[in-house]
């Protein structure tokens, strides 16, 4: 079965083929214009995905040396993410299955996180735990199966990829906030600062880290009259070490308490290489195979749009022509709490 996929849920303009188990296209559209702004201002994201939409769908298609006639299904994520970018790819999936009388399939964006890994490695099976950490989400969950979610933990207030460009911002370094924090790090010492680890009492799972980003704030301020270019490095490294130390014991700890063995980590923040590593070094240390996917796959792609769309179609599920955008929507598929 060929899949053409569509993935608007932020800032990216994503589309791609997925040919059975083989992806023949993977086509990502940046949206550079919100740099300026130090953040993604939703109606330039929806602006930029109407003007860029159909050139990437059609690129997608070339790439993949596959006509339009030839799709089996169309697939579009329709939540979480912003309501105006996410009526672009719905709107246009809905109009291509129309007129091939082709079905249509709804995607959750994050349950395409989840499965994102499984591009990579076709043999990784449920069950297996995975931590979703982007610009706006960061969640440990346990995927018993496709569709059998467990959330065992979440943020309580800022994602770690918020948290990240909220820092950059401090800092004065550019927007996206986690590569230019990365590489101030490089040059740094992550043991300069001991900034502060949340742990929430009686919720051993979940995250917070606006306390973090409060205590870099201060200590910035308190360093912003020395000028030295080492202070910041040696900031941004500490930040970025706090940052994993609240990640990885947590998995280790679910680990070792659900008896797993496979750990995914996804989204955008999964491009870091410190976190990278550290992952990788909790696996050996105790016992579990780390799946981390190519950074193409981290950030908001259709690919994984594509591979959970193939699952759930496997499944004998399509979605009818009333699929709506759903801004807050959550893993199981209703529209989360505020």
């Amino acid at each position: 079965m060929k899949i053409l996929a569509l993935e608007t849920s932020c800032d990216e303009t994503a589309a791609a083929v997925l040919d059975g188990t083989r992806l023949r296209a993977n086509v990502i559209a940046s949206q550079d214009i919100h740099i300026v702004y130090g953040g993604v201002v939703p109606e330039l994201a929806s602006r930029a995905h109407m003007q860029k939409v159909s050139q990437v769908v059609r690129r997608a298609l070339d790439e993949a040396g596959t006509p339009l006639s030839e799709v089996d299904a169309f697939a579009v994520t329709c939540g979480p993410g912003l309501a105006g970018s996410l009526l672009v790819g719905l709107s246009f999936a809905k109009g291509l299955a129309l007129s091939q009388g082709k079905p249509l399939i709804g995607i959750n964006h994050l349950e395409g996180h989840l499965f994102s890994a499984t591009l990579e490695h076709p043999n990784l099976e449920p069950p297996f735990l995975a931590l979703i950490v982007s610009g706006g989400h960061t969640l440990l969950v346990l995927v018993h199966d496709v569709a059998r979610y467990e959330i065992l933990g979440q943020t309580i207030d800022d994602a770690a990829g918020e948290a990240f460009d909220k820092v950059a911002k401090i800092l004065g370094l550019p927007y996206p906030g986690g590569p230019s924090v990365q590489k101030a790090a490089e040059q740094g010492d992550p043991l300069a600062e001991s900034f502060p680890v949340a742990k929430i009492k009686g919720r051993p799972y979940d995250f917070s880290f606006s306390g973090l980003k409060t205590a870099v704030l201060y200590r910035w301020r308190a360093l912003a009259e020395t000028g030295q270019e080492q202070a910041l490095a040696d900031i941004a490294a500490s930040f970025q070490h706090a940052v994993i130390q609240a990640l990885v014991p947590k998995i280790s700890r679910a680990v070792k308490k659900h008896s797993l063995g496979s750990v995914v980590i996804a989204g955008g923040v999964a491009r870091n290489s410190a976190l990278r590593a550290a992952v990788l070094e909790a696996g050996q240390r105790d016992g579990f195979e780390a799946y981390i996917p190519a950074g193409e796959f981290c950030t908001d792609n259709a690919a994984m749009i594509a591979q959970v769309a193939a699952l759930r179609l496997a499944r004998g599920e399509q979605s009818d022509f009333s699929l709506v955008a759903r801004p807050q929507m959550d893993l199981a598929g209703e529209r989360a709490r505020k």
